[in-house]
């Protein structure tokens, strides 16, 4: 019979989920939940009440040395000896010596680093002005013009623009005047239908060159926020190691008494020098 019972699909019997004007309550805590709240509740209670008899049984008049000797930081935490050897003065002298030498040379690096990031960032918001032509007349090709500053750049692509333009106009009415002159005043009317493929070929080679640009454009300028963070970067993190480097050869012209400092009782001091 038992092995029939097992046979019979039974319900799957879910748990009840968070009603939907309580879901601000987060989810519906489970029998599960519950006991593991309730064990953590209650081994804290049992710690309380371990404390609690302690400090009821303590020794008002209990003392011992290690009380005076003891130290603790600003949260109550016991301060002790991790059993680390106390280096001497000259030992410790070497060792910021090697530190600084090191400092110097991340310092070098890093400022190398920065100049290169730098004048690559510089070059890339002056790219130069490109000039079609080549400089021939009759020729195809372009040459870039670059300048020593960015006016100097601004200026020479004002320049250009201007002249693109005045030499644009040119041409469209010396093409307009051919064909004027090809077909006849009167059907001067008619161009437009005449060359509608070819102004529609036009079109066309003007609209990819638009978004081969505008897609270069954004690459550019994705560049150039990746050049800026990073050159941002590094100078956060050459002045960081300019500051240590500081830091450090004040520690050891304090170790080697040539410049002043505070004492333990906070009393300010300094080097007492040969009158002249």
């Amino acid at each position: 019979m038992s092995s029939m019972r097992n046979a019979i699909q039974r319900r799957n019997h879910k748990e009840r989920a968070q009603p939907a004007q309580r879901e601000k309550w987060g989810v519906l805590e489970k029998h599960k939940d519950y006991s593991l709240r309730a064990k953590d509740y209650n081994e804290k209670k049992k710690r309380l009440k371990i404390l609690r008899e302690k400090a009821a049984e303590r020794n008002p008049d209990e003392f011992s040395y290690s009380m005076l000797n003891s130290k603790t930081d600003r949260y109550g935490r016991k301060l002790q000896d991790r059993g680390n050897a106390t280096l001497s003065q000259d030992a410790v002298k070497l060792l910021k010596t090697q530190d600084a030498g090191y400092l110097k040379t991340v310092i070098q690096q890093t400022r190398s680093t920065r100049e290169k990031v730098e004048q690559s960032f510089q070059l890339s918001i002056g790219e130069g002005v490109h000039v079609p032509g080549g400089g021939d007349e009759g020729t195809s090709g372009e040459h870039v013009l670059f300048a020593s500053s960015l006016q100097e750049q601004q200026l020479l692509g004002s320049a250009q623009r201007e002249k693109d333009s005045v030499s644009s106009a040119e041409h469209g009415s010396r093409q307009a005047h051919q064909l004027y002159k090809d077909h006849g005043g009167h059907q001067f009317k008619d161009l437009a239908s005449i060359d509608s493929r070819r102004a529609a070929r036009a079109k066309e080679q003007i609209m990819r060159v638009v978004k081969e640009e505008r897609a270069a454009r954004k690459l550019r300028k994705r560049q150039r926020e990746g050049q800026e963070s990073r050159l941002k970067a590094l100078k956060t993190r050459e002045k960081e190691l300019l500051a240590t480097e500081q830091q450090l050869g004040h520690e050891r012209a304090r170790m080697s008494n040539s410049v002043g400092g505070i004492n333990k009782a906070g009393v300010k001091w300094k080097v007492r020098e040969r009158k002249r």
